[in-house]
């Protein structure tokens, strides 16, 4: 009988939970089958509200709730029993990655008590506070598993995620000098504005950005933050690009149409992006992976803006490109399990390498 990890993945847009079977063939991931998990609107607004300890408390078992349901619902339909799954590795939902300052962390909610508890299945959680002890960032962790799946022989590559926050893995051809981390705002910033002038959650194919013009004085008041030109290793998320920065920006710039913000929102992420691609090689192989490939607008201006760059779809490397986190998460389950240290130093910040996460059995 064939055995699968599962993968949970929930990211910083917080769109839904994306669950995910796989079957590891030497090592080596297998998508089986998916499953998107809509978050129901009550939790989704306490968690863009979360505030206080009691909230905290409520959210970290509804998430695990959510989560255990977006496995019990991707198990039935792939006509897989429990009993078929070594382990589930949850990323969980972020709330605060402060990965700097005296004593850094990083909060990520969803009980695995309680997913272990309602599936039935062993969970692995917790991947991030191991590397933050060890002195890391705890983030990007996906570059790892990048390297292992995506890396070339022949060609430099570099895998660009587009979530809430776009993050970049540089895959070298001759050397071992891999390189990831946060870019800037992907997503999170282009959806808030959406919402605050339309009944939808995000701009289906950057339709309402392709009918507004870039503002380039905003645009360049915006690209001056430190965060675009600090070195490596770094590491992002809502705590910095939200709406307070956003509206303070906007002080001086309320002649704008809405339209022209959001074009000038999402130039913000392609500018960023394409800096720190620029920077890393003039004619790498970009594979884009992410909610952020389905913005035809977010990519025409990928396109256009590195235009010495080829830019595919993870899905011509064998990976669907919505699914490629949740795997990655299955992946650090498997890691977990059999021993395999799966932070990279290098790309962290951390002292050495580690196993991470923590292991919650369901018996």
């Amino acid at each position: 009988m064939k055995k699968y990890y599962v993968g949970l993945m929930s990211g910083t847009s917080m769109d839904g939970v994306d669950a995910v079977l796989v079957e590891f063939i030497d090592g080596v991931p297998s998508l089986y089958s998916s499953h998107d998990e809509p978050i129901p609107a009550p939790l989704l607004n306490k968690l863009h509200t979360l505030g206080n300890i009691n909230l905290l408390g409520e959210c970290d078992r509804a998430c695990g709730v959510l989560f255990a349901n977006a496995t019990i619902h991707l198990l039935k339909h792939a006509n897989i029993e429990a009993d078929q799954v070594i382990a589930i590795g949850s990323h969980g939902q972020t709330i605060r990655h402060m990965p700097n300052g005296e004593h850094p962390f990083s909060i990520q909610i969803g009980d695995p008590n309680v997913i272990s508890a309602l599936t039935n299945i062993d969970t692995i959680a917790d991947f991030r506070r191991k590397d933050i002890a060890l002195g890391g960032q705890g983030a990007p962790l996906v570059p790892a598993f990048h390297q292992q799946l995506f890396a070339s022989r022949d060609a430099d590559r570099i895998i660009l995620n587009i979530g809430g926050i776009a993050n970049i893995t540089w895959l070298p051809v001759i050397s071992n000098n891999i390189k990831g981390f946060d870019t800037g705002p992907g997503n999170t910033l282009l959806d808030y504005w959406f919402q605050k002038h339309h009944d939808q959650s995000f701009d289906r194919n950057g339709e309402w950005a392709s009918q507004g013009l870039c503002c380039n004085e905003l645009l360049t008041q915006m690209l001056g933050h430190p965060y675009f030109t600090q070195p490596e290793p770094k590491s992002t998320g809502r705590e910095l690009f939200n709406q307070q920065w956003l509206d303070n920006h906007l002080n001086n710039f309320s002649q704008l149409s809405p339209q022209d913000i959001q074009a000038t929102l999402a130039q913000l992420t392609v500018e960023s992006i394409a800096q720190d691609i620029e920077t890393l090689s003039t004619n790498a192989e970009v594979f884009l992976c992410g909610g952020g490939i389905f913005n035809l607008d977010l990519v025409e201006r990928l396109e256009q803006r590195l235009k010495q760059h080829s830019i595919k779809s993870t899905q011509q490397l064998g990976l669907a490109p919505q699914w490629v986190e949740a795997i990655a998460f299955a992946w650090l389950a498997y890691c977990h399990q059999h021993g395999i240290p799966a932070n990279l130093p290098q790309v962290t910040g951390a002292s050495r390498l580690a196993i991470l996460g923590g292991k919650y059995p369901a018996n």
